[in-house]
């Protein structure tokens, strides 16, 4: 596709990406409750699942949300219980006199990257970017393969430059934090964060 169709695409994209919404509370929240272990994953899934709804924009999102309309619901669902369940932990996680560093206990990057894919499926404000937003900025129908590949480079890129200035701010903003009741307050907050996260994507 032409240079200046792909910046524009560009340019949207990072305003979309760039501005709080749900997934960058994720993120944000599990990075500040537990530190950058895992977030590599976690922003990978949530990167994937905005190339998922590229996808499905460019073949025909209408159509394909209405064969799977279930299967879109049991995705938003289980997003929605995996910010709960981080909420959870990062709000009854203890804290020891020792313990100023992030918790490092150990999460299976599969996991950590189907929860991000999750958030991402669930979340309202990619799903009006994709569906609304993104037919006004291209014609999707002329759209060749190699336009294809290149909107997904486009994609990743702009998400990798976006999600990773979030996580080294949010690494940065932890490093504050250096005593067990400020790590508490901490934890606490953000679990809030995560589950208010949680409930932006249920009311919609």
């Amino acid at each position: 596709m032409d240079l200046a169709g792909l910046l524009v695409f560009a340019t949207a994209l990072f305003i979309a990406a760039a501005s709080p919404g749900p997934g960058i509370a994720a993120i944000v929240a599990r990075v500040l409750g537990r530190g950058t272990k895992g977030a590599v994953a976690f922003t990978a899934g949530i990167a994937i699942g905005d190339v998922v709804w590229l996808t499905f924009a460019i073949v025909g999102l209408a159509a394909l949300a209405q064969a799977f309309h279930e299967v879109f619901l049991v995705i938003k669902w289980a997003g929605i219980g995996y910010l709960l369940y981080l909420a959870w932990k990062l709000w009854t996680a203890p804290v020891a006199a020792h313990e100023v560093k992030a918790n490092t206990a150990h999460e299976h990057p599969a996991k950590l990257f189907l929860g991000g894919l999750a958030v991402t499926m669930g979340n309202p404000k990619v799903m009006v970017f994709y569906l609304a937003l993104l037919p006004t900025l291209l014609d999707l129908t002329r759209i060749s393969v190699l336009g294809y590949v290149e909107l997904v480079a486009a994609t990743l890129i702009v998400l990798t430059v976006v999600l990773g200035a979030y996580i080294v701010l949010a690494a940065r903003a932890r490093r504050l934090f250096t005593s067990p009741k400020a790590i508490r307050t901490l934890n606490r907050t953000t679990g809030t964060v995560m589950a208010g996260a949680a409930a932006a994507i249920a009311a919609r």
